[in-house]
């Protein structure tokens, strides 16, 4: 089964508004596939969020790509709360955007709403030299 969040999006242009809806696909369907995803990776950064939330989504490519270009190891995982409210639930996860970050299997890092990213990446960078160097 695919889950899906369904966002609608508004640009002004001049005197027109253009409406269309954007589809993304959840990178976890579950809490056994949250539970999964965190076993099978030595280091995994979960990115909660939702597609009506324009700070996340501004937000998470930036963190994406700093995890692909900088922490390699690391494996960047994007969960849709509206998608599936029980594994951010079971996280404590209320609030968006959220990052979580799992060195084998034990909780590391956590940051809510307003983040910043000159912190995330010094907090990652201590983080990974100890898990991998």
């Amino acid at each position: 089964m695919l889950i899906f969040d369904l966002g609608l999006r508004r640009v002004k242009n001049g005197n027109l508004t253009y409406s269309y809806f954007v589809m993304k696909e959840t990178g976890v369907k579950s809490l056994a596939a949250f539970e999964l995803v965190k076993s099978e990776n030595r280091a995994v950064l979960f990115y909660f969020s939702t597609l009506s939330c324009s700070v996340g989504e501004a937000l998470e490519p930036k963190v994406k790509r700093m995890i692909q270009l900088d922490f390699s190891k690391i494996e960047f995982v994007w969960i849709d709360m509206n998608a599936v409210p029980d594994v951010a639930a079971t996280n404590g996860v209320f609030v968006e955007p959220t990052i979580l970050l799992f060195i084998d299997g034990k909780e590391y890092l956590r940051k809510s709403r307003n983040i910043n990213l000159s912190e995330v990446h010094e907090s990652l960078e201590r983080l990974y030299i100890l898990a991998f160097e």
